[in-house]
């Protein structure tokens, strides 16, 4: 160990003030640390990235994708405001951090978690139900209200100095930010969730798709950071591209069955129809989706040329622009 470390702990790092806090705490208070963070297509590591480098520490990033689902399919303790498993998620992420914890010979697993500083998640019952669901009682350190809290192993065995951790509580944050200027932090991003699942139009669009294709094709979920979404009475999912580079996302994620719809004399979005699962999209919903995409064009006077690929068979029909009608603007999901 370097520089006299007692004992070598496993921080969770978001990349926000109180994830950085908690290892600048955990080095005076005698630690060699280590980060690790999580990726799906609901969050990113981008964050967690600049700042274990700004802190000089090794990240460990891991693919937390499946976790998510089973419990976006499955929460034992229920969703938040959205369709966000936030206990059950936390806890899991504890526990994956846990096995690396062991695989690796850490001595503790530790966060930046503030008592009641989130009145669901965080307040001392919601902690105690990660701890126990995570499986590493006595060895999960929250260092910034640890003095508020049971000591931990490493605590009791000398090998991290209580004295030198914390006793913050609440929802203020200049306690943070007096330490954030302490330990020289100036680069840190404002307290957000920065989760998909916590946004309801984010939810909306994910509880359609879980509902009619499942969360199974792990393309469809990547996909549902991008376009418009329609769901048209024959069952089929529209997803209209909303700029450029989302256009020709979605033609290149076309394979099989899909159904592409790109207008070819004016500018406008591409249109993509999923088929999974043996669903085809019928010919009527084929045929609102090309009015939809019509509708999203350009305007311009007389008919648009459209390009239908089904099945690798390419087609061009002409449709007229006209408003969309109000059951369309009903079923678009966001």
């Amino acid at each position: 160990m370097s520089g006299g470390a007692k004992c070598r702990g496993l921080s969770l790092m978001s990349g926000g003030l109180d994830s950085q806090l908690a290892v600048c705490v955990l080095r005076d208070a005698g630690a060699e640390m280590e980060a690790i963070c999580f990726e799906t297509p609901f969050f990113g590591a981008d964050k967690a990235r600049a700042a274990a480098e700004r802190l000089g520490m090794k990240l460990h990033v891991l693919d937390f994708t499946a976790d998510e689902i089973a419990l976006v399919k499955n929460p034992p303790h229920g969703f938040g405001g959205a369709m966000n498993p936030c206990i059950d998620c936390h806890a899991t992420m504890i526990r994956r951090a846990g096995e690396l914890m062991s695989r690796l010979g850490f001595d503790f697993v530790s966060t930046g978690e503030v008592l009641n500083q989130r009145p669901m998640s965080q307040n001392r019952q919601s902690l105690g139900v990660v701890e126990n669901a995570s499986g590493l009682k006595g060895r999960l350190v929250r260092p910034l209200s640890a003095k508020l809290l049971e000591p931990t192993i490493p605590e009791i065995e000398g090998k991290l100095d209580r004295e030198r951790l914390l006793a913050l509580s609440g929802r203020r944050r200049d306690p943070q930010i007096e330490l954030a200027t302490h330990y020289g932090l100036v680069d840190y991003p404002s307290p957000a969730g920065g989760c998909k699942l916590t946004e309801e139009g984010f939810s909306r669009k994910l509880r359609d798709l879980m509902e009619h294709e499942g969360l199974d094709d792990l393309g469809l979920v990547r996909l549902l950071v991008k376009g418009r979404r329609f769901r048209l009475e024959g069952g089929s999912s529209v997803i209209l591209g909303r700029d450029a580079n989302e256009n020709m996302e979605l033609a290149a994620f076309r394979s099989g069955a899909d159904v592409l719809i790109v207008p070819t004399s004016i500018g406008g979005p591409t249109a993509l129809m999923p088929s999974r699962g043996g669903f085809i999209p019928p010919e009527a919903d084929i045929e609102s989706a090309v009015r939809i995409v019509a509708g999203w064009s350009r305007p311009t006077e007389g008919p648009i040329s459209v390009e239908i690929t089904v099945d690798g068979v390419r087609r061009n029909v002409e449709v007229v622009q006209q408003p969309l009608r109000g059951d369309f603007k009903l079923r678009q999901i966001m």
